[in-house]
């Protein structure tokens, strides 16, 4: 049986990328995984788009995302003001006004970033979160308008915000448009925390350039999915520019996790729950960090005796 066993090995990895491609329509009934599984579709989204097998998070877009995170998946998209599309008139290969007609076809979307409100485990908050089948996630001036929106919507309402990132950077046939909308956005964050309203970043699969380097690190806690590529740069440019051999994963949320720029890493399902939890805990008037609570016991009878009982 020795010689069967053989043969099945050698042509076990040309049957599966047989099956891989011809056992459905990908995107319609079946979905292929980087692991090598072959989902069902209907499977796939019962189980949050999360890969049975591996447990790789797939990516997933705003309104799937909002379907999830908001209680009975009810919530109201807020509306941003739309500026003027392609400033610029700018043409590569093709036009820009060309790529967002492409892109609100087939996102059903206008911009990158959409903004909902609604109830999270009965935590009342404001959500925005973007596509990365918009142009890569790319934030221009209409990505940046929303953000902004999405602040002030939460500053005159006295709410929490809570941004979903999963983007390329900014977005560079809008030049410095683009890369304006960096500090607007900070400028926005900064006025929630005057404000004291929690803002909560949730970095996603990628999260990239010019984002990762504005908005998506300064949350008040930043959380990231599984595996999350979280990076400014690509690897290939860092390991040309320091000229050294860099960590394994070193540009994944557990690597960052590690390092301590990202607080949590949550799986998919336990998000709703993690983040109502969070802000419960920002907004309580009567918590007590450990800080205080050390200054607390500081302040009372030590029972061991003072410190000049053991230098004496």
């Amino acid at each position: 049986m020795n010689w069967i066993t053989e043969k099945f090995k050698r042509f076990k990895p040309k049957l599966k990328n047989l099956f891989r491609v011809k056992i459905g329509p990908e995107g319609k009934l079946w979905e292929n995984c980087s692991c090598g599984a072959v989902l069902y579709k209907q499977d796939l989204k019962e189980n949050l788009y999360v890969c049975t097998a591996c447990q790789k998070h797939h990516r997933i877009n705003p309104r799937e995302r909002f379907a999830i995170l908001f209680d009975e998946g009810q919530y109201q998209e807020i509306s941003p003001l739309l500026p003027m599309d392609d400033p610029l008139h700018f043409t590569d290969s093709k036009s820009y006004t060309k790529r967002l007609e492409t892109a609100r076809e087939e996102t059903g979307q206008h911009d990158s970033v959409l903004l909902a409100t609604g109830k999270v485990n009965n935590v009342y908050l404001v959500s925005g979160a973007m596509n990365f089948n918009f142009i890569g996630g790319s934030v221009g001036r209409a990505a940046g308008e929303a953000f902004v929106t999405g602040a002030e919507f939460a500053l005159t309402n006295r709410l929490p915000f809570v941004f979903f990132s999963c983007s390329g950077g900014m977005r560079m046939q809008e030049s410095m448009f683009s890369l304006m909308q960096m500090p607007r956005m900070i400028a926005a964050i900064n006025e929630l925390k005057r404000a004291n309203l929690p803002f909560i970043s949730v970095c996603l699969d990628p999260t990239t350039g010019g984002t990762t380097a504005s908005v998506a690190l300064l949350g008040d806690i930043n959380i990231a999915e599984p595996k999350a590529l979280i990076a400014f740069a690509g690897a290939r440019v860092i390991k040309e520019t320091v000229r050294e051999e860099l960590p394994p994963e070193f540009q994944t949320a557990e690597y960052l996790l590690e390092k301590g720029q990202i607080d949590i890493v949550v799986e998919r399902k336990d998000l709703p729950k993690t983040i109502s939890t969070l802000i419960l805990q920002l907004t309580n008037p009567n918590k007590t960090f450990l800080s205080e609570s050390t200054n607390i016991f500081s302040q009372q009878q030590n029972p061991l005796g003072s410190s000049a009982d053991f230098t004496s």
